[in-house]
């Protein structure tokens, strides 16, 4: 959960303190006219919102949930908080969160240390020898993309490590799947390399609850997932279960894989490029399952953290009592993630739970009390963690992002470049649609 290039409060009580508009509090809508309908509250479409509103167009965020934030997400059920969803202000030097935290009065400090780090496989001390060759294969993949000529084809990761051998291949990307959240051979290797680095913050308070708190002042509608975009007639209309609202212009801020997936149906359907765009991206599935762990510390010192590293394609990451909060929390990601969401809650529980057990003794079963999984490869309004690009497709990021009509901008991580795959980067995607949109005469 380093910065991408490095290998290895509540949300309800935000939503009422916003008191924005739910479903059942507005009346029906039928053939409504309005300037522009920013479809997601995510940070591309707050950020978009905003932009336009300082522009001086009016404009209405349409939010499938009965939150704000999307994919950014601090949760609260479990009692001690945690971000579920995106969890660091990567690239800070140039981030806009850092500049929204301080107008917001929020605090933001550097990425904590923890209290320790040890490697375990299949739940038991990994041998030395074992941990120092998994430790220099680790920083494989970087020190390649600083020498590799990428310039004639582009590469999946895996073929950029393919002479290291079956097995030192494996070791030496397994790291993305804490970071990237997929496996080396759907990732673009040329993609990989022109992501952002930098300084990490983080966010005490919740990231989650800090891009909650940005969406005040808005006019967003929660509730609301569209269901069919048209753009055949003189302006674009959009489904909602509400009725159909009429706009400008229309800023599509919602994740690749709803997209993908065919919740939003567009009649005419999208255009070829953005349609081959589309192709070109896959979402992945780094996942969190955190767990309640009351009483029996174990001896662990808050901030401790467990890598179960046994088997390449099960890497899990373990933050056991986090600011010294009473919860454990693991990372996954790629196939292995993608299993244990469609396993459901209790098969997530039962195989941490288990994990834990062989690590620190059967008392942890006692101790477990409860479990978080907001598993976003199944939640249908994510459909994965965020954007990935398959090998050779190393365009499709911009291409996506070319308008549709003159009139219909599709912006979000997916689309951001250098910062995609971060809050960042919707942020500044968000942004870059606004500028589009503004351009339009109402």
């Amino acid at each position: 959960m380093l910065d991408r290039r490095r290998m290895v409060t509540g949300s309800g009580a935000m939503a009422a303190a916003l008191a924005l508009p739910t479903r059942g509090a507005r009346a029906a809508e039928s053939d409504v006219q309005v300037d522009v309908i920013v479809i997601g509250a995510g940070a591309a479409g707050l950020a978009a919102a905003h932009d336009l509103r300082a522009a001086g167009r009016k404009a209405i965020v349409l939010e499938a949930r009965g939150r704000v934030g999307g994919r950014a997400f601090t949760d609260t059920s479990l009692g001690p908080a945690y971000d579920a969803g995106a969890m660091f202000i990567h690239w800070a030097e140039r981030n806009p969160w850092v500049q929204i935290a301080r107008e917001l009065g929020v605090e933001t400090q550097n990425e904590p240390w923890g209290g320790g780090f040890q490697v375990f496989a299949n739940g038991r001390p990994m041998a030395e020898t074992d941990r120092l060759k998994r430790r220099g294969a680790f920083g494989q993949i970087d020190r390649r993309l600083e020498t590799v000529d990428l310039t004639k084809h582009d590469l999946s990761v895996r073929d950029l490590l393919g002479d290291l051998g079956p097995d030192m291949s494996q070791i030496a990307s397994s790291g993305l799947l804490l970071s990237i959240g997929e496996e080396s051979d759907r990732i673009s290797a040329r993609d990989y390399q022109r992501l952002w680095a930098g300084d990490d913050l983080v966010v005490p308070s919740g990231y989650g609850n800090l891009v909650a708190r940005h969406g005040a002042g808005l006019d967003i509608r929660l509730n609301q997932p569209v269901s069919e975009i048209r753009w055949d007639g003189p302006d674009v209309a959009v489904t909602t279960p509400s009725g159909t609202l009429h706009a400008s212009a229309c800023i599509v801020t919602v994740p690749v894989g709803v997209l993908k997936a065919g919740a939003i149906r567009f009649t005419p359907e999208l255009p070829a490029r953005n349609r081959d765009a589309l192709a070109g991206l896959g979402m992945g599935a780094l996942t969190k399952i955190a767990l309640k762990v009351e009483g029996n510390r174990f001896g662990i010192a808050p901030g401790m953290s467990f890598l179960e590293a046994g088997s390449p394609g099960q890497l899990m990451n373990l933050d056991l009592f986090p600011d010294d909060k009473d919860i454990v929390i693991a990372y996954c990601g790629g196939d292995h993630a993608r299993a244990l969401s469609v396993a459901g809650t209790e098969a997530a529980r039962a195989y941490v739970t288990e994990l834990l057990t062989k690590m620190l003794g059967s008392d942890v079963r006692k101790a477990v009390t409860g479990i978080s999984f907001p598993a976003w490869w199944t939640d249908p309004y994510s459909r994965g963690s965020y954007s990935v690009c398959l090998p050779g497709r190393e365009t499709a990021r911009d291409q996506l992002a070319e308008p549709i009509g003159g009139r219909i901008f599709i912006a979000g991580e997916a689309t951001a470049g250098g910062g995609a795959m971060t809050v960042g980067g919707a942020t500044l995607a968000g942004r870059a649609a606004a500028a589009a949109v503004a351009r339009i005469k109402a």
